[in-house]
């Protein structure tokens, strides 16, 4: 399979999961309190607001809202058409002022150096040669811009081990940090013994 195909089914199978994604506690961070561990788990990830945000692979945009009410400018992508019309509506209704596009996570249509800081949760597993793709994100961080990548490997056996992900990330970045997550029921909606974790660097 070529990569137009393979994208071509990522794209299929995402559009057919958008109208449930929300069902998962935090995917539609419907529960308050659900919603209020992750604002206060992104208030000691994230520089203070002002900044430039961008949320890669944002799904339904239930963190891009979220991080646009902490008071950041967000920019949000996604390749599914039928996740990001959801996002658009979701930003809509929250007043959210979300700039949410359809847009290919592994190259991003986006100018260098604009963001001071790139969340992407639950997608680098699922991208290929996720060396490369973070090299091309970490060129749209600024000077001193942070990457935060929320990622897990699941009971199911897929996902990316957090060494992996550290290994995946550029010489450029420094100051590498790994904070494990999967203790945090209040962020889920429950307990989990999947290994889950977040890893910061800065540029």
């Amino acid at each position: 399979m070529g990569k137009k195909d393979s994208a071509r089914r990522s794209r299929g199978y995402w559009d057919n999961e958008a109208s449930t994604f929300d069902e998962e506690p935090d995917h539609g961070l419907r529960d308050p309190l659900i919603r209020q561990a992750w604002a206060d788990e992104f208030d000691s990830l994230l520089p203070s607001p002002p900044a430039e945000v961008l949320d890669i692979g944002c799904g339904t945009g239930s963190l891009s809202v979220l991080l646009s009410s902490m008071g950041y400018t967000v920019t949000a992508i996604d390749s599914s058409p039928a996740m990001v019309a959801l996002a658009r509506e979701k930003a809509k209704s929250a007043s959210s002022l979300v700039a949410i596009h359809v847009m290919d996570a592994c190259r991003p249509r986006l100018g260098p150096r604009q963001f001071d800081v790139i969340v992407c949760r639950h997608l680098l597993w699922a991208l290929p040669e996720p060396i490369k793709v973070v090299e091309r994100w970490v060129e749209m961080l600024a000077p001193g811009g942070r990457l935060v990548l929320i990622e897990g490997h699941w009971g199911a056996g897929v996902g990316m081990h957090a060494g992996d992900v550290t290994g995946a990330l550029p010489p450029s970045l420094r100051d590498v940090t790994v904070r494990g997550l999967s203790d945090r029921a209040e962020l889920w909606g429950g307990r989990t013994s999947d290994e889950r974790y977040v890893v910061v660097a800065s540029r």
